[in-house]
């Protein structure tokens, strides 16, 4: 029996509040977590959504693109992407994954799990720098030195900023930063929380106010931070393959040769001897044509299908 296209796994509850999104890891595979369907009510919006259920707006854009971000509608159907496909990082400290706007905690005093939480990045004029890094310094209730770029970029619009933004509703940083050891770039929390989930910086790691406070309360200095690109994440479960796509930067040359790379690359750093059977390069181009940012099953069959009781 052929596996649907566009299998998801449902389920039928809502998720329990806001806050960040917990999850247990398995050892023999990178798929975490479960996606949701809710029924959305007629005062929701994706961005009241988003801030409920620990998401980003994009995220919810790309798992729903049939429905309007801004009406949903009563009783419209509406998927969280509440299932993962973890990063091919290791799994120790920070991992960013850019082009899905998300960041993945791992906790050193507790290896079976993941805390994961939706973030915003640099504009493309902006970018986000790759690469390794650590937390070298955090501050509660930090002051922005905004440099004389940014100052600039304001005055062009006719915003000017002062060269010290204190604390308080004003301040950009929120309440909370974490400096990283690459010069000038910081985690840190938001007075704008509405636009959680985008491209909206000029380069540092935004997130929900919510979310920064418990991360900040919990990630010790030193502690290691990986930043990646990485659009197609593939996973090998008991079932089969399961590849995540995500739209990719748009500073990438994107086109057909560039996507079957990424694809092809994801698909060796996946894969074990034994398992590339089981893999449908068919399914997987339409995942990642569709870019949904939720894991779908790209295998022919099931296991089970394959090795009946």
């Amino acid at each position: 029996m052929r596996k649907n296209t566009s299998l998801l796994l449902l389920v039928l509850i809502p998720f329990a509040g806001s806050g960040a999104l917990e999850l247990t890891l398995d050892a023999e595979s990178n798929l975490v977590g479960t996606t949701q369907i809710i029924t959305a009510k007629y005062e929701d919006t994706f961005v009241k959504l988003a801030r409920r259920y620990n998401l980003g707006f994009e995220e919810m854009k790309q798992a729903n693109p049939d429905v309007d971000p801004w009406l949903p509608g009563e009783g419209t159907q509406i998927v969280l992407p509440t299932q993962f496909v973890l990063p091919g990082a290791p799994r120790q400290g920070v991992v960013i994954n850019l082009p899905e706007l998300r960041l993945y905690y791992y906790p050193a005093d507790d290896p079976d799990r993941v805390i994961t939480h939706p973030v915003s990045i640099g504009r493309q004029e902006w970018q986000t720098p790759l690469g390794r890094a650590e937390i070298i310094a955090k501050a509660e209730k930090p002051a922005w030195y905004p440099p004389e770029s940014i100052r600039r970029e304001h005055a062009d619009a006719g915003d000017f900023l002062p060269r010290v933004v204190p604390p308080g509703p004003d301040n950009p940083l929120g309440d909370h930063a974490m400096r990283l050891s690459i010069p000038g770039y910081l985690i840190h929390g938001t007075n704008r929380p509405s636009g959680l989930g985008m491209r909206v910086t000029h380069g540092c790691i935004r997130m929900f106010p919510e979310d920064i406070e418990g991360l900040f309360g919990t990630v010790p200095i030193g502690t290691p931070v990986h930043i990646v690109n990485q659009p197609f994440k593939l996973a090998w479960s008991e079932n089969g393959f399961y590849l995540e796509a995500h739209p990719p930067l748009e500073e990438e040359r994107v086109d057909d040769a560039w996507a079957m790379t990424q694809l092809t690359r994801a698909f060796v750093a996946a894969t074990e001897e034994g398992q590339d059977a089981g893999f449908d390069w068919e399914l997987a181009e339409l995942a990642v044509e569709r870019s949904r940012g939720i894991p779908e099953f790209v295998s022919p069959v099931s296991v089970a299908d394959r090795n009946p009781e």
